[in-house]
């Protein structure tokens, strides 16, 4: 059984994109996951979203906002990042989410949850922290 929760780690798509990071923190890896999310013209999976949120989630405490959540062995890697656009990094990771928030299978999947409005605030917080 996976794993399905209204956070942005609590779903073995961000779990996968995690253990990538884990391997290969890198800017590249996250603009692979953000570009896709943003470039989506049609119906962004949820694969694909679960990626883009976690990614997100990366630039996010890389910004030094990291959620409660965020995985304590990640921090340095994050911390790290050797980042060539800063503004470009963030502003693809609004438009990632707002992505996600818009027009993902994933956002479908939580509108016929009891807890899509849970799921809607963390991504409003999301985006809090990467502003």
């Amino acid at each position: 059984m996976g794993a399905w929760g209204y956070n942005n780690f609590d779903n073995d798509d961000a779990a996968d994109f995690l253990a990538e990071f884990r391997e290969d923190p890198s800017e590249v890896l996250l603009l692979e996951a953000l570009v896709t999310a943003v470039e989506e013209e049609g119906y962004l999976e949820v694969d694909a979203a679960g990626a883009a949120l976690a990614a997100a989630e990366v630039v996010a405490a890389w910004l030094g906002q990291p959620s409660p959540d965020f995985p304590d062995d990640l921090l340095p890697r994050a911390d790290n990042l050797d980042v060539s656009d800063e503004d470009e990094l963030v502003e693809l990771a609004q438009q990632a989410t707002r992505a996600v928030l818009q027009k993902s299978e994933m956002r479908d999947l939580w509108e016929e949850s009891a807890e899509f409005t849970q799921w809607q605030a963390a991504q409003a917080n999301l985006l809090e922290r990467l502003a």
